[in-house]
Formats: C-alpha cells, sequence, structure tokens
C-alpha cells in the first residue's frame, strides 16, 4: 500500500507555478523532449508543432504535467547552448499556454530557468544538476514554479563513469535533503519543492534497484518524491530489450515507485501508465 501523508508528512499540494497540484493519487508526469539526441525519442518532436501536437496527445491521453526538454541528458550527451535550449523551449511554451496542465521545464542552466520563468508559463524547473549552485538558486527563489531537485553524480557526460557509492540510499537521501534545505533557506518555499532520486543517472543497475526498493527510506523528509524509469538502460538491462520495447518493464518499475510512495512518475507512454496506476489503485484500495 502507497504510505499515506499522515506516514510521510508529504505537503497536501504541491505549488506549482499557476496550478496547485493534489498529491493524494500519483501525478503522470507525460516526457517531451525537443532534441536532436534524446534516448528514447530525438528528433521526433524537435519542430515546435510536432512537439505541441505530441503534448497535447499525452494531455488528452490523461498526462497531469507535461516535462518539456530541449537537452539531452543521455549517458554521454554533450551539452546545449543555452540560446539554443531557450529557442527550442520558447515556441512551444507559449503554444501550450492554455493547455490546462502545468508545465515542466527540465533544464540545469540558470539562464535557461530565468528565459522560461519569465514568460510565467514554466510551472515547474526540473533540474537534473539539482539546484547545485547559487545561480540556479536564484534563478527559482523568487518564481511560483515548482522545483524538481534530482540527485546525479557527475555531470551527464561522465555519470556512466563507473559511479560508486558505500550506501546509495542513505547518500541519494542526504544529497537530496541538503539540496532542499539550500533552497528553503534561501527562501523557497517547502510546499515548492520535489525530490527525485536520479534513476540512471550516475548509477549501476544495482544501484537503481536499490533505491526502487528502499524508496521508503527518501520519504522520510517529508518531500514528495518523483521518479522516472520509462525505458530506462536499467530496464534493457534486465529485460534484455531495446528501447522500443521496454514498456512492459517500465510499467512494472513505475508500480513498485508507486507502490513505495513515490507521488509522481515521469513517463513517455501516458495511456498504458494511467492505465496500471487505475488498476493498481483499483486492488489497493479494496485491501
Amino acid at each position: 500500500m502507497t504510505p499515506s501523508s499522515a506516514d510521510t508528512g508529504f505537503v497536501p499540494t504541491l505549488r506549482c507555478g499557476r496550478f496547485e497540484l493534489a498529491l493524494d493519487r500519483p501525478l503522470v508526469m507525460g516526457v517531451l523532449n525537443v532534441t536532436e539526441d534524446s534516448f528514447s525519442d530525438g528528433g521526433r518532436w524537435l519542430d515546435p508543432a510536432a512537439a505541441v501536437a505530441q503534448a497535447r496527445r499525452m494531455i488528452d491521453e490523461g498526462a497531469d504535467l507535461i516535462d518539456i526538454g530541449a537537452e539531452s541528458t543521455r549517458p554521454g550527451a554533450p551539452p546545449v547552448p543555452a540560446e539554443v535550449e531557450a529557442e527550442r523551449l520558447l515556441p512551444v511554451l507559449r503554444a501550450l499556454a492554455d493547455c490546462g496542465r502545468p508545465l515542466s521545464v527540465d533544464t540545469r542552466k540558470p539562464e535557461v530557468m530565468r528565459a522560461v520563468l519569465a514568460t510565467g508559463l514554466a510551472d515547474m524547473i526540473n533540474d537534473v544538476a539539482g539546484f547545485g549552485t547559487a545561480d540556479a538558486v536564484d534563478a527559482v527563489r523568487d518564481a511560483r514554479a515548482a522545483c524538481c531537485v534530482m540527485h546525479m553524480q557527475g555531470d551527464p557526460l561522465t555519470m556512466q563513469h563507473a559511479p560508486a557509492y558505500r550506501d546509495v540510499v542513505a547518500e541519494v537521501r542526504r544529497s537530496l535533503a541538503a539540496r532542499a534545505s539550500a533552497l528553503q533557506h534561501a527562501g523557497v518555499d517547502r510546499a515548492r519543492i520535489v525530490v527525485d532520486p536520479g534513476i540512471g543517472f550516475g548509477k549501476t543497475l544495482e544501484h537503481n534497484l536499490a533505491l526502487i526498493a528502499r524508496l521508503p527510506e527518501l520519504l522520510g523528509d517529508g518531500l514528495p518524491v518523483l521518479i522516472g524509469v520509462s525505458r530506462k538502460s536499467m530496464i534493457g538491462a534486465i529485460t534484455g530489450r531495446d528501447v522500443e520495447h521496454r514498456l512492459p518493464g517500465s510499467l512494472a518499475a513505475m508500480l513498485a515507485s508507486v507502490a513505495r510512495g513515490a507521488r509522481i512518475v515521469r513517463v513517455h507512454d501516458v495511456a498504458a501508465t494511467r492505465d496500471a496506476i487505475a488498476v493498481w489503485a483499483a486492488i489497493d484500495a479494496a485491501i
């Protein structure tokens, strides 16, 4: 069964820019990559019109949020110049202004954070670098947007070069708690903060499995947890499937995460995810 709000100390809602999101059920975040080289769908949604159509399709399928990224963070991915990243993001944000769902922007660059926040349309900043610099904290401090603090060991170019931990769960928890504390110390309301253990970001398969299996340990700090496992290499490592055939494994890992308390799941396959959660929730409610 999913830990209750009373058990975890979660705030009942997430302040997310123009929206207040109830956390009484798992929320589905649809992935929209406006990149050339994403590991899963690189190039498919690079054209703004195609990206907007895909976002609206995911909303029709039941997405609670849309996460828009313009720089691939797959292992070994090179950085994208900030001006290019912003040029990819801004037309899509503006075209989705009336979509009725929170728009999250996946970026680790403070200058890009400022550019998208200035539109008033970026409801969440999803930073794979965990707001690890004073400039990143300053960029979001006075905004209304939610802040997703993700853990990553190293950077996308180096993160899979022999990642090592003594106790991956304890170390990730301490790191996330420290970054969340730094945001709060700077003036970011606690009700705006989400944490993400960063499955696949500077972790081996064994690290990823431990983080999901012991996810309740990350809930002790009272912040909602976002999990992204969709189509990732850990699914391929377990099943032997290539990226186009990882949906069943992705759903299994997603449900394992939800059962352990994840409040937001970041996915490519929205309709299948919503169906899987609906069935799981119906069974869980009957206990």
